[in-house]
């Protein structure tokens, strides 16, 4: 956020930018006065006035072009330096996601934001949590890696977990719960048996891992949400299908802070309630 100044302050920061901007690029005054087209002497002229009097908009602008910054940062009308385009490359991403029993850029991601707190909205039932039963009926169509590896990759990911310094807030919609109880939508075709397994599974985890790791259940007709997952303030993933959407600058990390604890305020679930529902999820199958 950009401080409110006088116009002889303005000025002498305009200054004090442009000769900063020249020294990082090592240009010279006669070198900047041929790329901009003016004589040395008008360069010379701005960089050593004192007085309140700003440079026409036009110089501004093409001092800014040459100098690869912006014309509002030699302003003093933003505190970044870099061009918007610039801006927009550093602050959003698209990364690809593929399909995979392990997925080392997301593990990554969660190595370099250890120690902070880690927000997620699952596409489905994290891997860490499944039962061996639901991660060989799910991968089997899979090729590439063999099931035992999606189940070691698992169980890996779980132990990191166990051990990881950073405290976990995982928001889940109720109709994913519930589809998985029934065998119904992505989890249709899974056995009776398997699906009562893998609720008694998570209740477990959910149980050994709290308060380090709080889940909570919303309802998908009061909010929506998409996959997300917020690695503390350093970048915030939205999961298409086939790529990430990556988040690094600090207002939009902050935006999807805002809308996952909107989603734990409005939990019909807590994480203290979660094992009383998973318990009654499983007594209501039936085979």
């Amino acid at each position: 956020m950009s401080i409110k100044l006088d116009k002889r302050q303005r000025a002498g920061q305009f200054r004090e930018r442009l000769r900063h901007a020249m020294d990082d690029r090592n240009i010279t005054q006669t070198a900047l006065a041929r790329q901009i087209g003016v004589e040395r002497s008008t360069v010379s002229q701005v960089l050593s006035d004192s007085g309140a009097r700003l440079p026409n908009a036009q110089f501004v602008g093409e001092c800014a072009s040459a100098l690869g910054v912006s014309a509002d940062w030699l302003l003093g009308l933003s505190d970044r330096p870099e061009q918007a385009a610039d801006l927009l490359a550093a602050s959003m991403e698209l990364t690809h996601a593929p399909r995979a029993m392990v997925d080392e850029q997301i593990f990554e991601w969660h190595q370099q934001a250890a120690g902070y707190k880690i927000r997620h909205v699952p596409a489905a039932l994290p891997d860490m949590f499944k039962s061996d039963a639901v991660l060989e009926w799910e991968y089997e169509p899979h090729v590439g890696r063999t099931i035992q590896q999606a189940i070691g990759a698992s169980r890996d990911r779980l132990d990191w977990m166990r051990h990881s310094k950073s405290d976990y807030e995982i928001a889940f919609p109720l109709h994913e719960i519930q589809s998985l109880a029934r065998g119904q939508g992505y989890y249709a075709g899974l056995s009776a048996d398997t699906r009562r397994d893998q609720l008694e599974r998570f209740r477990d985890i959910a149980t050994v891992f709290y308060p380090r790791t709080r889940i909570y259940v919303f309802d998908a007709r009061m909010l929506f949400s998409a996959p997300i997952t917020i690695f503390g303030p350093l970048l915030a993933v939205v999961y298409l299908g086939q790529n990430y959407l990556v988040f690094r600058d600090a207002d939009r990390i902050a935006s999807f802070t805002d809308h996952f604890d909107s989603l734990v305020r409005q939990a019909q679930i807590t994480s203290r309630e979660l094992p009383d529902l998973l318990d009654h999820l499983r007594r209501d199958i039936r085979d």
